[in-house]
Order: structure tokens, then C-alpha cells, then sequence
């Protein structure tokens, strides 16, 4: 019976490949969580707008967003938009289009920490003479944030694996770089093993970071 080995020597002659993947994963995930976060904002705040318009766009997007496979919308953007004028490079194309996909839950995200904030304290500062925006800016989206602060990161932690989407239109990101690296060498299970490991590590760390920020965010808020 043949013994799967876990090739050491070939998992660190491709760590270098490995983490040139990750860093690209990583700067997907992190651009592609500004749009989201930026466009989820919007979203959410446009969703407590007394508009029936208004509303029924932002439930159609969402439900277009969430409704369809992330995969599918970055073969749209990349494949669909150039027959219509519009050409964007594989990175950016990626980082669009998980944006995209990731301000239809972040809205959701947004408009659940915005429902958790009392109503008095945004009739108090419209007593207190605070424009729309003042009051957005000012009593709603920090609290919002605090409020939100452990699904959001928990947006930005899948947002990282689903980053290895974007290989699909050759981003050579961490899941690409090892396709690469499986395809040459025919060792799947310790390049994967590599992959996960560093996926892994990522993911951890981040959790571990957003933890420790939560924690003080807390304790300022009780001092």
C-alpha cells in the first residue's frame, strides 16, 4: 500500500510562489472590502430613506447580489462589460466584483446596526439642530460600526477565501499560484496542505486582531 509523504523540500522551494499569492489575496480581499463597506453603507442608509423607490432598488440589488453565484458576477464583469465598452485588468475586475457581491450583505450588515440604535437619540439630535448628515456622521455610523464591528469582520474574513474565486480570470493569487505549483509537480496533497496552512494562519490572525480591537473599543465605551 502507497504511503502519501509530505514533500518538505518541495513545500519550501514554493513558499515564496505561496505567499506572492497570498499577498495578492490579501490586497483583493482588503480592496474589495472598501467597496463593499462603502457601497454597504449606502445601501443600508438608503434603506431607511421613507422611499418605496429607493427601496425597491436597494432590495433588487441585494437580492440580484445575494441571489447569484460570486463566481458567475466576476465572469460577468470580466467576460460581459468589455462587449459593452468596458474593459477592466483581471485584478481589478476580481476586487469589483467581490465588492459588489460583498455591499449586498454588508448593507444588511449596516442596516441591522443602524435598527439597534435608540430612536431617541436621533430625535435628540435633530432637537439639538443636527443636519441629516451631522446626525449620520456623528451619532449614527460610529455606533453603527460598534455595533457591527464582529459581522463585519467576519465579512472581511470570508471575503479573503473567497478571493481565490479570482483565479477563475487568471488573478495569480494564493489558490492560483498553487494550481500552478500542483500542475508542475503532480503533489497535490502537499501543496495544499501549504495552501491551507497559509489560508489558515490569515484567517486566524485576523480573527485574533478584530478581537482585540473589539475588546478595547469596549473598554473605551465603558470608561
Amino acid at each position: 500500500m502507497e504511503t502519501t509523504m509530505i514533500d518538505l523540500t518541495l513545500i519550501g522551494n514554493s513558499v515564496p510562489s505561496l505567499l506572492h499569492g497570498a499577498t495578492i489575496s490579501l490586497e483583493i480581499a482588503f480592496v474589495a472590502a472598501a467597496i463593499g463597506l462603502i457601497l454597504g453603507s449606502l445601501l443600508g442608509l438608503g434603506e431607511t430613506v421613507h422611499s418605496r423607490f429607493v427601496s425597491f432598488l436597494v432590495g433588487v440589488y441585494v437580492t440580484l447580489f445575494r441571489g447569484t453565484p460570486m463566481l458567475v458576477q466576476i465572469l460577468f464583469v470580466y467576460y460581459v462589460l468589455p462587449q459593452f465598452g468596458i474593459t477592466i485588468a483581471p485584478f481589478w475586475a476580481a476586487c469589483l466584483a467581490i465588492g459588489l457581491n460583498s455591499s449586498a450583505y454588508i448593507s444588511q450588515i449596516v442596516l441591522t446596526g443602524i435598527h439597534a440604535i435608540p430612536k431617541g437619540q436621533i430625535e435628540a439630535a435633530q432637537t439639538l439642530g443636527f443636519s441629516s448628515i451631522q446626525t449620520i456622521r456623528y451619532i449614527i455610523f460610529p455606533q453603527a460600526f460598534r455595533l457591527t464591528l464582529p459581522a463585519l469582520g467576519n465579512e472581511l474574513i470570508t471575503l479573503i477565501k473567497d478571493s481565490s474565486l479570482a483565479s477563475i480570470i487568471g488573478v495569480m493569487e494564493l489558490s492560483k499560484e498553487a494550481s500552478i505549483i500542483r500542475s508542475r509537480t503532480y503533489d497535490a496533497f502537499s501543496i495544499l496542505l501549504a495552501v491551507s496552512v497559509i489560508y489558515l494562519v490569515l484567517t486566524a490572525s485576523l480573527s485574533f486582531c478584530i478581537k482585540l480591537y473589539e475588546k478595547r473599543q469596549n473598554i473605551y465605551v465603558k470608561n
